[in-house]
């Protein structure tokens, strides 16, 4: 009985050529020196989650049917009186995904969430963090096929940060392009 192992279609395109193009683009003298995507994590902060603790669990669900995995509740590091602000409560939600799950999720983000997105021309190609991650901020979860907009009670965005091996911005920029990322315009500027 022979098993086939299953490899999503990103990863496929990655192996034969997302890597092949940043070798050549840049002229590695390895193919295990081309960037790769280690991780993409989701972070979603609940307004009012001080008053009302369902809009957390609400929070959890949701990320969870948007990535296919459990998601968990983020939990506040100290105390701020001015926002009735308590340590160790429940304020947000997060998720983290890596290999066959991250891989899918990209590719349902850039083939069918963003281009949902009102007047979409792009993304950001600005949101480089210096060393080789992104982040892309989602100002309405109702983007994703997943959540069904007549159970949304309210319209909340997350933060989704690609981590990456790549050691500068236009590194990581050609990596996410070639995976298919739609960026507005063209590469960063380099670092001085």
């Amino acid at each position: 009985m022979s098993t086939v192992k299953y490899t999503p279609r990103l990863a496929d395109k990655y192996k034969k050529d997302v890597v092949p193009a940043l070798v050549k683009k840049f002229g590695y003298t390895s193919v295990m020196q081309a960037p790769k995507l280690e991780k993409i994590c989701l972070n979603r902060g609940v307004n009012g989650a001080v008053t009302d603790k369902k809009l957390v669990d609400i929070a959890v669900e949701e990320l969870t049917m948007i990535t296919g995995q459990k998601a968990v509740a983020t939990m506040s590091k100290k105390d701020i009186s001015n926002f009735k602000l308590r340590k160790n409560i429940p304020i947000g939600a997060r998720v983290t995904l890596r290999g066959v799950k991250m891989f899918e999720f990209l590719d349902r983000l850039v083939s069918t969430a963003l281009p949902r997105v009102r007047d979409f021309k792009g993304v950001n190609e600005k949101s480089f963090d210096g060393r080789g991650n992104y982040t892309l901020g989602v100002t309405e979860q109702i983007i994703f096929p997943e959540v069904d907009i007549d159970k949304v009670n309210k319209i909340t965005g997350m933060d989704i940060t690609f981590v990456t091996t790549a050691g500068t911005n236009e590194e990581a920029y050609e990596l996410l392009k070639e995976l298919g990322m739609p960026f507005r315009n063209a590469a960063p500027k380099k670092e001085d």
